[in-house]
Parts: structure tokens; sequence; C-alpha cells
């Protein structure tokens, strides 16, 4: 009772979003939330529904994302995962299942977007290196796939080069240090990088 009561929370708060002049929502399933505790193996530990299976662990994202396509449809949705990180112990013992899955079952809404964080980024503030890419979601994705990950200033030309690797792909990536001395032809409104 108390999971459709949250259900119903992420619907109402959908709606007063709307009601308040929001061209739509971002469904936060990251950084150690609850969505993402319900998501990681190694937080979720319930034997219920709800736990087990990556496909049990993700009824709840899916739920959510149901109700709020449900209250506004699927060109005002967007959400952020983050299957390969460990915010706040929120670890999973196997990303590459968690990842895809997550995206086959969003395909089914439409949804705008499926914001996702580089492997790189497995904490807050630490970038290491990392044999595991987005490319098998992002391919899988038929929406617009943002990508974030501590790209900084130095980036500019790697960040070049990646969109030439993923062109015709829609990918954008999301810049979240000073982007003052990026190269012009990068910087969009709002900082983020076509």
């Amino acid at each position: 009772m108390e999971i459709a009561q949250i259900v119903n929370d992420f619907r109402l708060a959908t709606r007063n979003a709307i009601e308040a002049g929001f061209n739509g929502v971002k469904i936060q399933g990251a950084h150690g939330y609850l969505i993402e505790q319900f998501m990681k193996d190694q937080v979720n530990d319930r034997i219920d529904q709800y736990g087990g299976s990556p496909e049990e662990r993700c009824r709840f994202a899916l739920e959510i994302v149901e109700a709020v396509f449900n209250e506004i449809g699927a060109k005002k949705v967007k959400i952020r995962l983050l299957p390969f990180a460990d915010y706040v112990e929120s670890a999973n013992s196997n990303p590459e299942a968690l990842g895809p899955y997550m995206v086959e079952s969003l395909n089914k809404y439409g949804i705008l977007y499926y914001h996702m964080v580089e492997p790189r980024m497995i904490r807050v503030g630490e970038i290491c290196e990392s044999p595991r890419n987005l490319l098998p979601m992002r391919k899988a994705f038929n929406g617009t796939f943002p990508v974030a990950g501590g790209y900084v200033q130095e980036d500019g030309i790697n960040i070049r080069i990646l969109l030439v690797m993923v062109a015709g792909s829609c990918l954008i990536l999301i810049c979240q240090r000073d982007l003052s001395s990026m190269p012009p032809q990068c910087v969009q409104q709002n900082h983020i990088l076509h």
C-alpha cells in the first residue's frame, strides 16, 4: 500500500508541475534516491515483487514512469538513471543487465529522454577509467540520450571527437563545469552540448 501511495505522489507532483507552468518533468532515479535504492541489488534486499531479479527491482521505477506518462504523456517525461554508479552505497552487481533492461522497458513508453552518467563517474567527484560504456544502451534507446559524467573545459576536443563517433544518434553531452572557454561551436543554451 505504501508503494502505491508513493507512485501516486509522483503522479500528483507531475500534475502540480504542469499546472504550475512547467513543460515537463524529470524523474530522478539516481544519486542514491529512493528509485535507485529499489533498482540496485546492493541496497534492495526485498523478497517481494519489488526485489530479486532486475525486472522486479525495476518495477517501482517503471510504475512511476507509467503513472507520470499516463498523467502528461510521453513527450513531457524524462528520467535520470545511473546503472554504473555507486552513490550513497547504491551499487549494483550487474549494471550491464540493469541498464539495458531499463532501456528496453522505457522504449515502450516513448519518453522524451533517458539521462545517463558515464560509467567513469562511480562516485560524486571521482572520475576513473572504466572499460564499460553506454553505447549499447544508447543504440537501443529510441529517444534522446543525454550523457553527463564530469566533462570539463579540457574535454572540449575529446567531446567533439566523441560527437563524430556517434553522429546521428541524438546524443547530448551535458557539462557540469565552467564552459566559459569551451569551443563556441560546442556550447549551446543551458550548457548542453549538441
